[in-house]
């Protein structure tokens, strides 16, 4: 069920506009991940969609409610959603009153706040600091105390704004722990904005990417990072190959482009003619000796020409016609003792050869 639908949303501030065209769905029960470039849109959707602020245009529904028409019923509405923000706010007061603050200002009785409190701390992973002044606290364990004072009012839609930005990997995998057991386990729905495109990978069941002002894509994780709708998203999600090229035949469900001085076969089919040949790094496949088992569409020699350290991985470059970068791990680089200069063999599948047209958008 939708419980969230935003069509043509606009958001204007003076003469800046920095949402247009904005349409996105959000099923109940449901991760769904923003991701995209610093000013991109992002928290400015999620504080629409929270409705924090009102969109300059467009049409907006919650829990099957007009937003537009029915600004008065908001204030419900908002009650049954929860936001946390990049930086944590915590009070100098006890954890216990930090969680219990929002449950006071809405009448709430002394024993159910403590209930509620102590299973908000519970889930959350601070019972043992439920008497410590959240201010003394770490900067994760702040943002688990922000956390848990959202949660401790049930939203049935938890907006996370950056959430784990300035956290150190152990906060970072706490947060995303109890996330996806809210997720998994209250079946909370949750919007994700993030800058952290391996976290989108994680966490999210869908991802929705945002560039300058607008949703440019949306789908699963696998369709984003692997079939990006244009050059802009397929730079954006750190695709390493992004190469010019044009279309010389189409045939039994295969296409032939050549680039530079190479052909690649992909499977993808482009109604244009002039397209970019997309290819993730660690789609390719390098060998030291021309693999007689290989069964991929794409075969052909190469030299290395430059090696980059990543580590735990490597980016090798090697000219197989046309530059093609090959992510690989460094233990591997090893295993066949990659070095500039070597003849090696490239392979990889039709099927991991994306195509967008150079004229898209």
């Amino acid at each position: 069920m939708v419980i969230i639908e935003a069509r043509d949303i606009r958001k204007v501030y003076g003469n800046l506009e920095v949402l247009h065209d904005v349409d996105l769905s959000v099923e109940e029960g449901e991760i769904l991940g923003l991701i995209g470039p610093s000013g991109s849109g992002k928290s400015t959707l999620l504080r629409i969609l929270d409705l924090i602020e009102p969109p300059s245009g467009g049409e907006l529904s919650v829990f099957g409610t007009d937003t537009v028409a029915e600004r008065s019923r908001w204030l419900d509405l908002r009650r049954r959603m929860g936001m946390l923000f990049q930086r944590p706010i915590v009070f100098n007061a006890s954890v216990y009153d930090n969680v219990a603050m929002g449950l006071r200002y809405r009448g709430v009785s002394g024993s159910d706040i403590d209930r509620k409190v102590k299973e908000a701390l519970d889930a959350v992973g601070l019972s043992r600091y439920i008497k410590s002044r959240a201010t003394d606290l770490s900067g994760g364990e702040q943002q688990r105390v922000a956390l848990s004072r959202v949660l401790v009012t049930d939203p049935e839609i938890l907006f996370l704004d950056e959430p784990t930005a300035n956290l150190d990997p152990g906060s970072t995998a706490t947060i995303e722990r109890i996330v996806a057991d809210l997720n998994r386990e209250a079946g909370m729905t949750v919007l994700i904005s993030t800058h952290d495109l391996a976290q989108g990978q994680r966490l999210a069941h869908r991802i929705a990417v945002m560039i300058e002002g607008t949703v440019a894509q949306a789908g699963s994780p696998h369709a984003v990072f692997h079939e990006p709708g244009s050059r802009k998203i397929a730079g954006f999600v750190g695709v390493q190959n992004i190469i010019p090229g044009r279309i010389v035949s189409r045939q039994g469900g295969l296409t032939t482009v050549a680039a530079k001085d190479r052909r690649i076969i992909s499977a993808t089919p482009s109604p244009a003619d002039e397209v970019f040949v997309v290819i993730r790094g660690e789609d390719v496949s390098l060998h030291r000796r021309e693999p007689g088992y290989e069964e991929a569409e794409n075969l052909f020699p190469a030299k290395v020409t430059a090696i980059e350290s990543m580590a735990p991985f490597v980016n090798v470059t090697v000219d197989c016609g046309c530059d093609l970068v090959v992510l690989m791990p460094a233990r591997r680089a090893e295993a066949l003792e990659i070095h500039v200069g070597m003849e090696v063999w490239v392979s990889l599948p039709a099927k991991v050869v994306h195509l967008v047209p150079q004229n898209g958008p």
